[in-house]
This record gives C-alpha cells, sequence and structure tokens, in this order.
C-alpha cells in the first residue's frame, strides 16, 4: 500500500500509470461533448430518458476536464466539491464560472441512478420518470456546463 501511495503522490497513480494533466483534459473534453451530441440526438428522436442520462454524463465530464487542469478526477458522478476545491487559488471571475459548472453538475448528478434504477419506492421506471420538459432542462443545463467548459479551457 506504502508503494501505491507514493505513486500517486509522484504523479504516477496505480501500477506505475503516469498521470497526463493534457490527456486526460482532452479526453474529458471530448467525453463532455460526445455526450452533449447524444444527448441532443436522444432528444430528437423522444428518448427523453436516453437526454437525461447522456446530459448528465455531459456535464459530468465537462467539470471533470476542469478538474483534470489541476489533479486526477475521481470516479464519482458529482464532481461538484471536487471541482470547488481545485479551483480554490484561482482568480474570482474563473471561480465564479467554475462554481456555476459545479452547480450544474451537482444538479444533474442524482439523474445518473434515477435514469438507470428509476424510482422504485414509487415503483416508476426510468422512461416513466421523464417528459419532453424535464428533457429539455436537463439538455439546456449539459449545454450550458459545456459551454462553461470551453470557457474555462480557452477552447
Amino acid at each position: 500500500m506504502e508503494a501505491q501511495v507514493r505513486a500517486v503522490e509522484e504523479g504516477r497513480g496505480l501500477r506505475g500509470l503516469r498521470f497526463n494533466p493534457e490527456g486526460e483534459v482532452k479526453y474529458r473534453f471530448q467525453l463532455a461533448l460526445e455526450y452533449l451530441e447524444d444527448a441532443e440526438r436522444s432528444m430528437r428522436s423522444g428518448d427523453y430518458r436516453g437526454c437525461v442520462q447522456y446530459s448528465q454524463l455531459s456535464a459530468e465530464n465537462a467539470a471533470k476536464a476542469v478538474i483534470a487542469t489541476r489533479r486526477v478526477p475521481s470516479w464519482g458522478h458529482d464532481p461538484s466539491e471536487e471541482l470547488r476545491q481545485a479551483v480554490s487559488d484561482m482568480g474570482s471571475d474563473f471561480k465564479g464560472r467554475a462554481e456555476r459548472l459545479a452547480a450544474i453538475a451537482a444538479l444533474l448528478a442524482p439523474e445518473h441512478g434515477r435514469v438507470t434504477y428509476g424510482d422504485p419506492t414509487r415503483m416508476l421506471t426510468p422512461r416513466m420518470l421523464y417528459d419532453v420538459g424535464a428533457a429539455e432542462r436537463c439538455l439546456s443545463l449539459a449545454k450550458e456546463a459545456a459551454g462553461i467548459m470551453r470557457e474555462l479551457l480557452g477552447r
């Protein structure tokens, strides 16, 4: 275990793999954009559950792209607090935009489980939970998140 901790501290991650910040940023950036495209395609086809699912994943990865400029993003689905910590020492303009991105990621994070399992307490499947209005709101937030990501990363 001590060797694994040392590897992470030295920027190598587990099993000696090196963390490549630029590569991680590009990867998360691309994921965010691809999931946004998937959300838009799902919306056009009337797959509202799919639109919400891909909107959530797009916003999650938009936040993780910004986090990756500072450290390795976690595997969780709500990176909002992690984003706030990663940008805590940056200028107020940057932090303000990052805070909005964190808020969007936090707002959409619970949908990750709901699009998978639905609402078992009310016996609602994932498809039963979402209508066009819910999908439009989530898609709008994902588009905003992608825009903020581009702004913060200068792309």
